[in-house]
C-alpha cells in the first residue's frame, strides 16, 4: 500500500510531467507528496568557495524557491494540500534520490525520463535507470 510519494524533479519539461502525474496520484490515493530537488553543489560549499558570491547564492535560492512555489500552486489547484518541497545535496543524483526515499520511508518514487536509448544512454547514463536499480521501493517513470 502506498502511504507517501516522493517525486524527484530537476526543472526539465519531463520533470514537470512527473510532478503533475505525482500530484494526481497522491490526490487519488489521499497520500502526501514530497518533491525532491537534488543540488549538485551544496549551499555550504557554494558559500565557502571563492567562485560563488552571495548574489549568485541568493539567485540560486530564489530560483529554487520559485520552482517550489510553482509546484505548491499546482498541487493546491489540483486539490492536494499535503505537498512538501525539499532539497538534498549530492554529486550522485540517483544515489541521493534513492537514499532520501529510503531514509524517509517513502513507498513510491515518481520521476521523469527523457527516454534516451542505445548509445546516448550509454554515454549520458540514465538517472531513472540508476534510481530504479538502487531504490528500496517501486519507481514510476513518466515519459
Amino acid at each position: 500500500m502506498i502511504k507517501n510519494i516522493l517525486c524527484a524533479a530537476d526543472g526539465s519539461i519531463i520533470s514537470v510531467k512527473a510532478i503533475e502525474f505525482a500530484i494526481d496520484l497522491a490526490k487519488e490515493l489521499g497520500v502526501p507528496l514530497t518533491v525532491l530537488a537534488v543540488e549538485l553543489v551544496s549551499r555550504e560549499d557554494m558559500a565557502s568557495s571563492p567562485f560563488w558570491d552571495s548574489q549568485v547564492l541568493e539567485a540560486s535560492e530564489a530560483i529554487t524557491r520559485a520552482k517550489f512555489e510553482s509546484v505548491a500552486k499546482k498541487a493546491k489547484d489540483a486539490g492536494l494540500d499535503a505537498v512538501t518541497c525539499v532539497t538534498a545535496s549530492s554529486r550522485n543524483v540517483p544515489e541521493a534520490i534513492a537514499a532520501y526515499a529510503e531514509q524517509h520511508g517513502f513507498d513510491l518514487i515518481v520521476m521523469g525520463s527523457h527516454g534516451h536509448t542505445g548509445l546516448s544512454r550509454m554515454i549520458l547514463g540514465s538517472t531513472a535507470y540508476a534510481v530504479t536499480a538502487r531504490a528500496h521501493c517501486p519507481v514510476t517513470i513518466v515519459r
